[in-house]
């Protein structure tokens, strides 16, 4: 099986540059603007503020980000609408092959190791979803969904906004894991961490940790301003979160890829109960115009399974107390067009699906009103479910009493139904 470990990487280098380039520029010009930078050198390759979270034992939220404009019409099949197999010859899904099906849709075969969860209902999906109007750029539409908040200037992500809702102290509240380089929508006036993995969390030592931890807590104590805030905020981050620095983190039942590390850590994060309620995570090399491959065979197939059997595992490894307490949600900044062009691969769309796994999600169905292929937007398929209505579902369910309108300005969310 094939897979990519550099998440903005490309098969084909001569498409999406600005996707490559542009996006770790985007990146680098919030972490220069965003609300006061955290010393990360004082913290192994963690990087950031320092967030702190609520009670213990709550519920957290991890958002998956599908960079890249992941096809949502491969892994949510319309197998019932004659428009899709006419318009992807090469590409499309056969019904037959698909391991659950309705009367309108169907789960691509390599979604299968998230089939027991699906006929559990603990695994779900809303289709014809995306953003408010088209946007066909990786660098715009990112900005965009992370943002969730559309016509402001501030640099505020709407999960930055969410836990900056909360007063409480004491514990490391939202996690970006896989980079050093947190989630744009995690960024903001509110601290959030950044992690490669938890080993990260943790002073570079000398030649006596104790003697290290002292000197910088001394040499810091009396500086004002955000930097010296910030540094304080790091070094009660080591202290607080130091056994999780020294854990060891058992990869091996996840599949080889990008997300085994990544999923193996935040389930440990979340096991030791330390407090964390928000956790993002990037799996990208979803670009695919050309080579996608078929359902049986090729670059989808291999990347959807990944991620799939990835899921599984982390749920498994979660337990049965922290499984009902965890929701995943996937979200892309945009679908692909719905007819596959001659290099075997389908271009820069507009609507999607998004995938919710977990506690409190109503599974085994698709939700969302579904608009069909007949009718497209300039080729695409139509939106029907503002992301941001899903992604509300979900807190306000999760996080009863939060704030909705804090946390998309401006937004009026439409009821769903994916979250019980």
């Amino acid at each position: 099986m094939t897979n990519e470990i550099d998440p903005d990487a490309s098969r084909d280098s001569s498409c999406c540059n600005d996707f490559r380039v542009t996006r770790r520029k985007l990146l680098a010009g919030f972490a220069a603007g965003a609300g006061g930078l955290a010393a990360s050198s004082l913290i192994g390759r963690a990087a950031r503020q320092v967030a702190y979270a609520a009670a213990l034992g709550g519920n957290v939220l991890v958002v998956i980000s599908l960079r890249g404009g992941a096809d949502g019409l491969s892994m949510i099949v319309p197998h019932t609408n004659a428009d899709y197999y006419r318009l992807r010859p090469n590409t499309a899904v056969p019904s037959g092959q698909l391991v659950w099906r309705d009367g309108t849709f169907g789960l691509h075969p390599s979604l299968a190791p998230l089939l027991p969860m699906w006929r559990a209902g603990t695994f779900g999906a809303v289709h014809a979803v995306g953003l408010a109007a088209p946007n066909r750029s990786h660098f715009e539409a990112i900005e965009i969904v992370e943002d969730a908040d559309l016509g402001s200037g501030a640099r505020t992500g709407w999960l930055n906004r969410m836990i900056g809702l909360d007063a409480f102290e004491g514990q490391v509240e939202g996690v970006h894991f896989g980079s050093p380089l947190i989630s744009t929508a995690l960024v903001g006036d509110s601290p959030a961490i950044g992690l490669t993995e938890l080993s990260n969390l943790q002073l570079p030592v000398y030649d006596d940790a104790t003697a290290t931890r002292e000197g910088w807590r001394n040499l810091w104590a009396g500086s004002r301003g955000e930097f010296g805030d910030n540094v304080r905020l790091a070094l009660q981050t080591a202290k607080s979160m130091r056994s999780l620095a020294g854990a060891t983190v058992d990869v091996s039942r996840y599949p080889a890829g990008p997300l085994s590390a990544v999923l193996a850590n935040t389930a440990l994060l979340i096991r030791s109960n330390v407090g964390a309620k928000v956790v993002t995570v990037d799996y990208g090399d979803w670009d695919m115009h050309s080579g996608m491959g078929s359902a049986s065979h090729g670059w989808m197939k291999d990347h959807l399974y990944h991620l799939a059997q990835s899921l599984r595992v982390f749920f498994d490894d979660l337990g049965t107390t922290w499984g009902t307490k965890v929701t995943v949600v996937t979200i892309s900044e945009f679908g692909r067009r719905v007819a596959e062009n001659g290099n075997g691969g389908v271009d820069h769309g507009y609507g999607n699906c998004m995938l919710l796994l977990g506690g409190g999600v109503r599974g085994g169905r698709v939700h969302g009103e579904w608009p069909g292929l007949s009718e497209l937007t300039e080729g695409d398929l139509r939106v029907r479910q503002d992301y941001r209505s899903v992604l509300a579902e979900v807190i306000s369910r999760r996080f009863p009493g939060t704030n909705i309108s804090a946390v998309f300005p401006g937004f009026r969310p439409a009821p769903i139904g994916a979250m019980a």
